[in-house]
């Protein structure tokens, strides 16, 4: 590279980097985000072990934000079952792949179990921020398993609001409602209700006729012109009349080649 020369088409700063999406749209996310943390099949089907977990959602008592040691946080997750996800994680820590691993981002592992306090500055940050694969504060991720404690799990009506009452901390947000009730798709649609409304099935299909061309098809043409086989016949003896009276012209002017 020459001295003072320029890398080519180097990133532009009017590039768009970044892309605006509503409010509300993010806050349906992240509320989506959280219900999706209590259906047990989304947080097994994202990989976390939850085998030995009582219950979803996993609310623990305001007592575990006094916990100071990590030793004492090891054994509270030992005991509500959610252990096993952080030794998960601990055990698949791998060298990332890339040149990425150069610049301070070397190891890569996988997620364990999200721990949501209520308390701000609560001892329990020091306690469980040193286990691999636990992590503090609120996260988004679909099916995540998340471990509450109660005073948090109370604050989350506050934050985003109910069914009847809209949010306290977000102005004007309101939960978005389920369009269907009942998910039992099949049982709907076979239901006495909506089978006397619905129009039957139709057993009988009407297939389109195939269009073809009279000009190129014979048949088609016969049955919307029946003198067409005749003018086509007439047609053909008048060729060959007229070829064989050009022949015969021919051989007359023709001189016999004698010996």
């Amino acid at each position: 590279m020459c001295l003072g020369g320029c890398i080519f088409a180097p990133t532009k700063i009017w590039r768009r980097w970044h892309k605006v999406v509503n409010v509300t749209q993010k806050r349906h996310a992240v509320v989506s985000a959280i219900a999706a943390s209590a259906v047990p099949s989304l947080v097994l089907a994202r990989g976390q072990r939850i085998k030995e977990v009582p219950e979803l959602s996993l609310v623990v008592s305001d007592s575990a934000e006094a916990i100071e040691k990590t030793n004492v946080a090891i054994k509270t997750l030992k005991q509500i079952g959610a252990y096993p996800d952080a030794q998960k994680a601990k055990d698949n820590v791998a060298i990332r792949p890339g040149k990425s691993k150069m610049w301070n981002h070397r190891y890569v592992s996988r997620k364990g179990p999200l721990i949501v306090y209520g308390t701000e500055g609560a001892k329990l940050v020091k306690a469980f921020r040193n286990i691999p694969g636990v992590e503090l504060a609120p996260g988004g991720h679909l099916g995540r398993f998340i471990v509450w404690t109660k005073s948090a799990f109370k604050k989350l009506d506050e934050v985003y609001g109910t069914f009847d009452k809209p949010s306290k901390k977000k102005k004007g947000y309101v939960l978005p409602r389920a369009k269907m009730v009942n998910a039992d798709l099949a049982r709907i649609i076979n239901s006495d209700e909506v089978r006397s409304v619905v129009k039957p099935i139709k057993k009988e299909i009407k297939k389109a006729p195939l269009k073809k061309n009279p000009l190129k098809n014979l048949n088609v043409m016969l049955k919307l012109n029946p003198y067409a086989k005749a003018a086509r016949r007439m047609a053909l003896l008048a060729e060959a009349r007229r070829v064989k009276a050009k022949q015969e012209k021919l051989d007359k002017k023709r001189k016999q080649i004698t010996k």
